[in-house]
């Protein structure tokens, strides 16, 4: 059964990490509006930023995801759709990037050309493509990256829930021994107890037996006498 606690504090960091992205995706598309009346180093610049603008919004929607599991399954549907709402609004924003890095003319300006007919404009797009690549891969490795960090941690929380569970068993199996240590000691006092009353009914036995043989050795005695 999960917390309470817990739920609350899931419901709470979900509605954070919500308000959080509300102010990255309103930064990220004023950044892509600012984008076409751009050309050139300033262009690029303004996509760079909102690259990392779209970067932070992954980012907030990861911990998102995370933390509606622990959201009540009754409040998890409003919850889910928000969330779907959301992801969408990313996915749009990061189509659009796309699409305005994609446009290499405005860009590189009038310098770049799909046919180039020099030497340095064949170097030059050769250079290009080979940096797309490299950022391309760097881009896969920080996401391969973010995927095992979140997975580390799913892996941890679970650890400790199951180190909780073995704590709250190892508490229990100690209350049960030291219960079974306080029947033990009054068995054995009970069991002494006995010993010493039998011992008592024996010597109060055997005197009596003493009492009617000397008895008879009387009676015997002073019918001869």
């Amino acid at each position: 059964m999960a917390n309470p606690l817990d739920t609350d504090a899931g419901s709470e960091l979900f509605g954070s990490y919500e308000a959080e992205l509300k102010l990255v995706q309103a930064d990220l598309n004023q950044k892509l509006d600012h984008v076409p009346e751009l050309s050139g180093e300033p262009r690029k610049s303004a996509i760079r930023q909102a690259e990392r603008a779209l970067d932070e919004a992954n980012e907030l929607l990861d911990q998102m995801r995370i933390e509606k599991q622990n959201i009540p399954s009754s409040a998890r549907s409003k919850t889910n759709q928000r969330f779907r709402n959301h992801e969408s609004d990313i996915d749009a924003c990061k189509r659009k990037l796309k699409s305005l890095s994609s446009d290499r003319t405005a860009l590189f300006g009038s310098r770049y050309s799909d046919n180039p007919g020099t030497d340095d404009q064949l170097e030059q797009r050769q250079q290009l493509l080979s940096g797309t690549e490299r950022l391309d891969r760097s881009s896969h490795r920080l996401r391969e990256s973010q995927r095992i960090a979140l997975e580390t941690e799913d892996i941890g929380r679970g650890t400790l829930a199951d180190l909780q569970l073995q704590r709250e068993t190892i508490q229990h199996t100690r209350g049960t021994l030291l219960e079974s240590e306080g029947y033990v000691d009054r068995s054995v006092k009970t069991l002494r107890g006995m010993a010493r009353r039998m011992a008592t009914n024996r010597l109060i036995t055997i005197a009596i037996i003493t009492v009617l043989v000397l008895l008879i050795f009387a009676v015997i005695y002073s019918k001869f006498h």
